[in-house]
């Protein structure tokens, strides 16, 4: 049985880090705002990018001088993986659901006999996935020092990714992210970034579509979007993502201030039975030693 000393080192050691979580909610929940503005001002763009993506590629159909980036290698045996996670964790499941969600990913490509490559961005990702797939990570991106996601960062991954592409490393690419839904709900999400994936149109929309004429032509305009496009789409999941982060880690340390509340009444609940049972001992002994005498 710990002495009434520990008990009371052992208090104020979880008092102290009570103020430590729920400082760190008070951060998250200051974050969590700007970041999910930033995240849902984002969406509209990256929707917005894939329509006039899809209106673009209709035109262009299936002629031969369309970008290899809208048709793709012709093949599908070579996938790389982009995994986007964290830089730091304290955030509960967040991490470990985007690379399970990855990971499973890659678990049936490899059954399906392909071959598998992963392209990491954030620490967290790239700790949990080298612990079974260190052979199959290429290269690693980190953020740690970034203290503001910018496009910046997001279109020197984006080039990255074409750069392999054009290398022939792979034929297929995906991005893992994690979709900030709301401040308990983050959905692990996969999208296809190479070839490019032309999204469904509305039948009502289809069916009024204005007909464009592109100027210097349809192949030329594609080549450059689809690169600007693939840069749009890795900054919404970087934003996303950190949204989800934040969110995750509020939660997170809402629930450790709690617990570390409840541990501390059951700690000083011991404590005070403990030093009652020792003032009730001594005074036995004092009366004792007094009926003696």
């Amino acid at each position: 049985m710990p002495s009434l000393k520990d008990l009371k080192n052992r208090i104020a050691s979880v008092k102290a880090t009570q103020k430590i979580t729920k400082a760190m909610k008070m951060v998250a929940a200051a974050k969590l705002r700007r970041a999910q503005e930033a995240a849902e001002a984002a969406r509209p763009y990256s929707q917005r990018m894939g329509a006039v993506l899809a209106n673009i590629a209709q035109a262009v159909g299936g002629e031969q001088d369309a970008p290899a980036l809208m048709t793709g290698t012709g093949k599908d045996e070579v996938h790389l993986l982009v995994v986007c996670t964290a830089e730091r964790g304290l955030c509960g499941g967040f991490n470990s659901q985007i690379a399970r969600f990855a990971r499973d990913h890659a678990r049936k490509l490899l059954a399906a006999g392909k071959t598998v490559k992963i392209l990491c961005v954030g620490k967290k990702g790239f700790d949990i996935l080298r612990r079974e797939y260190a052979s199959l990570i290429i290269d690693r991106v980190e953020l740690r020092d970034v203290k503001k996601i910018g496009f910046e960062n997001a279109d020197a991954i984006g080039r990255k990714v074409i750069a392999l592409f054009d290398k022939g490393e792979f034929d297929v690419c995906t991005l893992y992210y994690s979709e900030f839904k709301s401040v308990i709900s983050q959905v692990p999400t996969a999208q296809q970034l190479i070839p490019a994936a032309a999204p469904a149109e509305d039948n009502g929309a289809s069916a009024t579509a204005a007909i464009y004429e592109y100027e210097p032509d349809a192949g030329a305009i594609l080549a450059d979007l689809i690169p600007r496009n693939i840069s749009v789409q890795i900054f919404r999941a970087l934003l996303e993502n950190v949204a989800g982060e934040m969110g995750a880690k509020m939660s997170a340390m809402d629930n450790a201030t709690r617990n570390a509340g409840e541990m501390i009444n059951k700690l000083t609940l011991n404590y005070n039975r403990q030093r009652q049972a020792q003032i009730t001992k001594e005074l036995i002994e004092i009366i004792s030693g007094a009926e003696a005498l």
